[in-house]
């Protein structure tokens, strides 16, 4: 059901930390020629490793569309907790076209249908065609009966959000500031829409994300909570990598900052990948890109960020690169979640379609 003439926040409902307790997620077969090279081969295989590790602790639902709902079936045959929803959508990006969902204290879920123009509409989006995307958050909400807000007034895509749970939120100035989204807007005008939305009472605005993240620098890639008043931030140490004057600016304003319950912020300092990720000549030859999408060329480096995990009820699932920082993210994410398993897996496949791990799951709070 549509709730109209009201907010989340006047309702009393609340956007939960990621580490908070989780009905399932949400991910999105990956089928767009244009991201998902070779008919999307590498990547379907790496959807289902990461499908089949969330659903061992939580109800993983995937989208598919009709000609493909049989084929998902059959990837993720014998597995427990996995239900196919027939919904169309122009991408994969679960994260970004799927409902924020937000909680009250009695348990109840209800989701947010942002507006989605694919990462800056006409000015600088990915693709020409998201209807079907702008769709999504609301056929899911209906899907799995979940009372909804519409917020069709603001363009806002979920990797670009990441809440504490307890009246924190940061965000990136260079997206959630970018002329694409909401120009018409000022930034108190934005900040003022997230904490009617999202019961929000201190929005954290780092200036920067990560380099080359075409989504204008999603903060899911840069720096995420891993408990109230403490994050992990890519960060490199190399002061002539691109990624080091974004990192340290990032850094710079979160020691000046504090959250919302006046708590100092601690950072942990997650290097990313010693060796830039960069895109093939055999990768691009597999790619169909259609008139207005955003093409990639040889050699170009990708936002790889070990940052883009995703939290799940029992494990932390985390992005590998096949680089020496690999072993590091790891130890680290084990010290910070020591009662949540690490499932490392290599992303490759998907970082290649421009996101990464976090980028095609979407959680839904509330009790398995």
């Amino acid at each position: 059901m549509l709730i109209k003439n009201a907010t989340p926040s006047q309702d009393g409902f609340r956007m939960p930390g990621e580490y908070e307790p989780h009905k399932g997620c949400v991910m999105i077969w990956p089928i767009r020629p244009g991201s998902w090279p070779y008919e999307g081969k590498d990547a379907k295989k790496t959807f289902v490793e990461i499908g089949k590790a969330i659903a061992e602790s939580e109800t993983l639902w995937i989208l598919a569309d009709a000609a493909h709902v049989e084929e998902v079936q059959d990837a993720f045959t014998g597995i427990e907790n996995v239900r196919v929803l027939a919904i169309p959508t122009d991408d994969a990006w679960a994260r970004d076209v799927g409902p924020t969902c937000v909680i009250n204290e009695a348990g109840q879920i209800r989701g947010i249908d942002w507006q989605f123009n694919a990462w800056g509409g006409t000015y600088d989006g990915l693709y020409a065609h998201w209807e079907k995307d702008d769709q999504a958050a609301e056929k899911i909400c209906q899907a799995l009966e979940l009372d909804y807000y519409s917020a069709k007034h603001f363009v806002l895509e979920g990797g670009s959000i990441h809440s504490d749970g307890e009246g924190t939120l940061l965000v990136t100035e260079s997206c959630l500031l970018s002329p694409g989204r909401n120009p018409s807007m000022t930034k108190s005008e934005i900040e003022e829409t997230l904490k009617q939305y999202l019961q929000i009472e201190k929005v954290l605005w780092l200036p920067r994300g990560i380099y080359q993240d075409e989504t204008n620098e999603h903060v899911d890639n840069v720096c995420a909570f891993v408990k109230p008043g403490e994050v992990v931030l890519a960060w490199t140490e190399d002061t002539e990598d691109s990624q080091y004057p974004l990192s340290m600016a990032c850094l710079e304003y979160l020691e000046q900052e504090r959250d919302a319950k006046g708590r100092k912020i601690k950072v942990h300092k997650l290097p990313i990948p010693k060796k830039p990720v960069c895109i093939t000549k055999e990768e691009l030859e597999g790619f169909v890109f259609e008139e207005g999408e955003d093409c990639r060329e040889e050699g170009e480096r990708l936002a790889a960020s070990y940052v883009n995990f995703y939290i799940s009820n029992g494990g932390i699932i985390l992005p590998q690169f096949g680089d020496e920082n690999d072993a590091v993210a790891i130890s680290m994410m084990e010290n910070l979640f020591p009662d949540r398993k690490v499932y490392p897996i290599y992303a490759r496949p998907i970082i290649v379609g421009g996101g990464n791990i976090h980028c095609i799951t979407q959680q839904i709070p509330g009790q398995c």
